[in-house]
């Protein structure tokens, strides 16, 4: 049977390079506007002798003036394949239609298989048309392609029909970083998500598969939906394509799909001729523009071949990594993080018949993230655009974008409003450290955190530099100073890089400087040996008690005086616990920046704005997530600072309390025990200076409460309240609206990608690890 189109008289004189004659078998049938609809009806019967009750697949009709009286039992449209019944769906974008179908089974199709897809498939076109815009399916009734033009600008009908209901089925067989100490990390106590919880891909969104069809089967329904998907791929007459660049490039992934290779015959600015490279194959492909349009429109498309399959499918030039990074992207594979080359080589070798080496594979995928992520260079282009949108979606939120006189990117600062106005609810103790980002730029990612009350990571600003010196340092807490002032109670964690040390003397001269105890521990290792003087060493710095340090630290010059020597130029003000001019409460490492490395391991390789997007969503999350968790605790106290004094609550039930004044208190380990500590509730301290240093109340400060009838909450600083941590986490991160409108002055802002060199050989994506990393990993002490 062939496939009849109706359609009205003024829609063909609309789309004429269309439909002005039989193409590929498709008998095309004009109404006119004065004839009627039963008289039509009645002529197409008896041309074709075709009865209602004949096998009919699918009618659809437009709903113009003409055609307003027609009833359900419409003349039928024959659609012999898949593209062009998503054609037909397609259609309702443009035009007001109603489509009937009537699914029947074919006994030849199910002699020939034994085991069948089933798919189903909505008749209500009107609910579906959005699934359809989501679904992007790409295609028409005639016209395929990325570049189309169907149908005219104005629609034939705008009058709404109501949809015929049909309930039926057919058959369709149709062509980092880590880092771990023994430090007093409270984290366990509270909340926190685990790093691997907080890993953002940058990716996104899941492969898109179209919704309309719901498939069972596993192997068979997979190569089904394949076939449907790369059906776009094919070309046919009328298509139109921007430039002769579109043509070609589908023209590559028609080939590379099809397994042969072309000849470019006729390629002028105006003509395009390709042919199969095989002589005598009559495959071949003519394209030309119209006026002075530079669009190319396919005229001609003989699509199929007369040579031997062997023969063609010898040579297939265009299987480069660009054309089958697109491919893989579009129809095979996902494009995430735990994607490896060598399982996108397996892949399309399978699908393709490409042989594909391990660089092949690895740039194939390559270039299909980058259609997916968007390319380095396209990312510093839309920076100034993503970081305006972001402000004006998040009040207070503060970003800096540094570019040279050349117009090329430096460094980039971003602060969210809800890290600005929470942070003033947190410890005065921020932590700052770099993590190497892997692109294709490079460059270092900035950071600055701190912990909130119930020990979670509270992040407050991210910058982007090209790497760790002098000036990217003192850039970052400059802006870094527009948020948090100087101050003396300020305390800020680090490593031991002299240029940290040098920015914060000359930002932050007031504020006290401590370095992660973690760091100096894989240095001592490195360069010193003996069990016992390391032990020591991590005494000296949980010391809270002057008198218990100098005798530990003496004892540790008597065993070992070179790294007596290295301990006190390492300055004893940044490492120990009694001797920092500040208040540090618990972090004596920088774990939790580590943690936050982890956490966005996978964004590092991204380009500049999935990178701030990939921090973006992961403290939206975080920021909806624990404001309902801070709303949910009961308690004056977080959860967290609850479950670490019910230890010390226990232990202290062991302890005599003997009252001195009216202020001050002895503590004693049982009755006829020694004097462990005085307590001064008043001024909250405790001869054992962890009441004061970590400003909890100790175990001794615990006895002595309930000894003097004190609250011991009242004895806990207003940091660690379930009323500091809901006001912390108040205001939320919203994503961008990608629908804003961007001033000129803005979007036209140059922002060019930096120039650096990109050294030979596969990427480095994992730093180098020192010493006592590769021993902890070889499980050797």
């Amino acid at each position: 049977m062939d496939l009849v189109i109706i359609v009205s008289g003024n829609w063909v004189k609309k789309n004429k390079y269309v439909f002005n004659t039989d193409i590929r078998g498709c008998r095309v049938l004009h109404l006119d506007e004065d004839s009627t609809y039963e008289v039509f009806a009645k002529s197409v019967l008896d041309d074709y002798g075709l009865e209602m009750s004949d096998h009919i697949q699918l009618s659809y009709m437009f709903s113009n003036k003409s055609l307003k009286t027609m009833a359900h039992d419409t003349p039928p449209v024959y659609v012999s394949n898949t593209r062009q019944l998503k054609g037909f769906v397609t259609l309702k974008k443009i035009e007001q239609l109603r489509l009937c179908v009537e699914i029947t089974e074919n006994k030849d199709d199910i002699a020939r298989e034994k085991t069948k897809t089933n798919f189903s498939f909505s008749s209500e076109v009107e609910a579906s048309e959005k699934e359809e815009e989501d679904n992007e399916i790409d295609c028409s009734i005639i016209v395929e392609g990325e570049n189309q033009n169907v149908g005219g600008e104005d629609e034939t009908g705008k009058e709404n029909e109501e949809d015929d209901e049909f309930d039926s089925r057919f058959d369709m067989f149709d062509d980092s970083d880590g880092a771990s100490s023994e430090d007093d990390n409270f984290s366990s106590y509270g909340v926190g998500e685990s790093p691997s919880e907080d890993q953002e891909s940058p990716t996104l969104p899941p492969k898109k598969i179209y919704q309309n069809f719901s498939m069972s089967g596993s192997k068979e329904s997979e190569e089904v939906l394949l076939r449907l998907k790369m059906s776009s791929l094919n070309l046919a007459v009328g298509q139109q394509y921007e430039s002769k660049a579109d043509l070609e490039r589908r023209l590559k992934l028609l080939t590379v799909k099809d397994q042969f290779d072309y000849d470019v015959d006729i390629s002028t600015r105006t003509l395009f001729i390709v042919k199969c490279w095989i002589d005598g194959c009559i495959w071949r492909v003519r394209a030309s523009t119209k006026g002075e349009s530079p669009a190319f429109y396919v005229c001609i498309y003989e699509s199929k071949h007369t040579c031997s399959t062997t023969e063609r499918s010898n040579r297939c030039r265009h299987a480069t990594p660009d054309i089958l990074g697109e491919l893989y992207k579009n129809f095979l594979g996902d494009v995430g993080p735990a994607v490896h080359p060598t399982s996108v080589g397996i892949v399309i070798t399978k699908k393709f018949g490409v042989k594909m080496e391990y660089w092949k594979s690895y740039r194939t995928l390559k270039f299909a993230r980058e259609i997916d992520q968007g390319t380095p260079e396209s990312g510093f282009e839309r920076l100034p655009s993503y970081l305006y949108m972001l402000i004006t979606e998040n009040p207070s939120t503060v970003a800096r974008l540094q570019i040279d006189e050349n117009g090329k990117f430096m460094y980039v600062f971003l602060a969210f409003g809800a890290s600005v106005n929470g942070f003033p609810f947190m410890r005065k103790v921020v932590v700052v450290d770099g993590t190497f980002l892997n692109g294709r730029y490079k460059g270092t990612l900035l950071k600055a955190l701190a912990q909130d009350g119930n020990f979670q990571i509270f992040p407050i600003a991210f910058v982007v530099v090209d790497t760790e010196n002098d000036d990217s340092w003192h850039w970052f807490f400059t802006q870094l100073k527009l948020l948090i002032p100087d101050d003396e109670g300020l305390a800020i964690i680090s490593d031991k890089h002299n240029s940290i040390g040098k920015a914060i003397t000359n930002v932050y001269p007031l504020a006290s400087r401590g370095i992660c105890t973690y760091h100096l521990y894989k240095n001592i290792l490195g360069r010193y040996k003996g069990k016992d003087a390391f032990r020591l060493v991590k005494k000296a710095v949980r010391c809270f008690r002057m008198s218990e340090f100098t005798q530990i630290f003496e004892e540790i010059e008597a065993i070992n005086p070179a790294l007596h020597d290295y301990l006190q130029r390492a300055d004893v003000r940044l490492w120990t616990r009694v001797h920092f001019p500040g208040e540090r409460y618990n972090l004596m490492t920088t774990n939790i920046a580590e943690s936050m490395n982890r956490a966005l391991s996978n964004a590092r390789g991204l380009n500049i704005v999935r990178i701030l997007e990939s921090i973006r969503v992961m403290m939206t999350r975080w920021f909806a997530e624990r404001r309902e968790d801070a709303r949910s605790q009961r308690t004056t106290l977080t959860r967290g600072v609850e479950k670490l004094l019910h230890d010390r609550v226990t232990a202290a039930r062991d302890l005599t309390v003997q009252r001195i004044d009216d202020h001050h208190t002895e503590v004693k380990h049982g009755s006829s025990g020694e004097s462990l500590h005085v307590v001064n509730l008043v001024e909250r301290k405790c001869t054992c200076r962890r009441f004061e240093l970590e400003k909890l109340p100790c175990v001794h400060a615990i006895a002595a409460a309930e000894y003097m009838n004190v609250s011991r909450i009242s004895l806990c600083s207003p940091y660690y309240t379930s009323n500091y941590l809901v006001s912390a986490y108040t205001e939320s991160v919203m994503p961008v609206d990608s629908a804003q409108t961007v001033p000129e002055i803005v979007a036209n802002q140059p922002c060019l990608s930096p120039t650096v060199r990109q050294p030979p050989g596969r990427p480095k994506k994992n730093r180098m690890k020192s010493a006592l990393e590769v021993a902890l990993a070889n499980k050797r002490s």
